[in-house]
C-alpha cells in the first residue's frame, strides 16, 4: 500500500513538474490543446494542462542556412555550380508550425530549386557581373512563397560560382580579345583625332603664305638640332622669289 502510494505521489510530482515551461526570449510556444491550437505563448514561465496540452518551442532569431552546391545550365549552355547562402527567421509561430512540416527543410528544397531556376535564366556573364540583381531576385521569390508559412527571408547571397576549367581559359582568351579589341579602336581613334587636326592646321596654314614660310624654317630648325647629318631641304620657291626680283631689276 505504501508502494503504491510513493508510486502515485512520484507519478504527480512528475505531471506536475512537466506543467511547468520556461521560453527564452527569443523562443515562442504553439499551444495546442487536444490537438486544437489555442494561441502562442512566452516568453518566460509557461503553465500547460499534463496530457491535455502540447507545446512546441519555435526559434525567432534569424536562421543562416547554406544552400548546397547546384548544377546549373546558363542560358547560353554553360554548366555551372553554384551555391549560396540564405538569411530568414520567423515572424509567426503559428504559421511556422501549422501551415508546414519541417519549415527548414521546406526552405532549403525551396532555395536549391528556385536557384536553378533563377540562374538558369541567365547568361553566364550577367551570373559574374550582376550579383546584386540575382541576389534580390531570389530573395523576392523565396520570401514570396515562404510568406504563408510565416518565414521572412531577409537575404540571399550567391557565394560561389565555380566554372569548369576549359571555360576558365575560353572566357580569359575571350577577355583578352575584347582589350585587344579596344586598344586598336582607342589607337584609331587617335589617329582620326590627329588626321582632324592636321587638316584643320593645313587649312589655316594654306591662308597665308607667310605662315607656311615660317614653318619650313621651324622645321629646318628642329631637323639641325636633333641630326648631325647633312640634310638637304627643298626651299620653297614662294621665300626666293622676292630676292630674284630684286636681282633681276636694272
Amino acid at each position: 500500500m505504501i508502494g503504491l502510494f510513493v508510486v502515485v505521489v512520484f507519478f504527480g510530482a512528475a505531471l506536475l513538474f512537466s506543467a511547468f515551461k520556461v521560453l527564452n526570449e527569443y523562443e515562442r510556444g504553439v499551444v495546442l490543446t487536444l490537438g486544437r491550437y489555442t494561441g502562442s505563448k512566452g516568453p518566460g514561465l509557461i503553465v500547460l494542462w499534463p496530457m491535455v496540452q502540447r507545446m512546441t518551442r519555435v526559434d525567432l532569431r534569424t536562421v543562416v542556412m547554406d544552400v548546397p552546391p547546384q548544377d546549373v545550365i546558363s542560358r547560353d549552355n554553360v554548366s555551372v555550380k553554384v551555391n549560396a547562402v540564405v538569411y530568414f527567421r520567423v515572424v509567426d509561430p503559428s504559421r511556422a508550425v501549422l501551415q508546414v512540416v519541417h519549415y527548414y527543410e521546406a526552405i532549403s528544397q525551396l532555395a536549391q530549386t528556385t536557384l536553378r531556376s533563377v540562374l538558369g535564366q541567365h547568361e553566364l556573364d550577367a551570373m559574374l557581373t550582376e550579383r546584386d540583381v540575382l541576389n534580390r531576385d531570389l530573395q523576392t521569390i523565396l520570401d514570396k512563397a515562404t510568406d504563408a508559412w510565416g518565414i521572412k527571408v531577409s537575404n540571399v547571397e550567391i557565394k560561389h560560382i565555380d566554372i569548369d576549367e576549359t571555360m576558365v581559359r575560353a572566357i580569359a582568351r575571350q577577355a583578352e580579345a575584347e582589350r585587344t579589341r579596344r586598344a586598336k579602336v582607342i589607337h584609331a581613334e587617335g589617329e582620326l583625332q590627329a588626321a582632324e587636326k592636321l587638316k584643320e592646321a593645313a587649312a589655316e596654314l594654306s591662308k597665308e603664305p607667310q605662315a607656311l614660310q615660317l614653318r619650313y624654317l621651324q622645321t629646318l630648325i628642329d631637323i639641325a638640332d636633333e641630326k648631325n647629318s647633312t640634310i638637304i631641304f627643298p626651299l620653297p620657291m614662294d621665300l626666293i622669289t622676292p630676292l630674284l626680283n630684286r636681282l633681276n631689276k636694272p
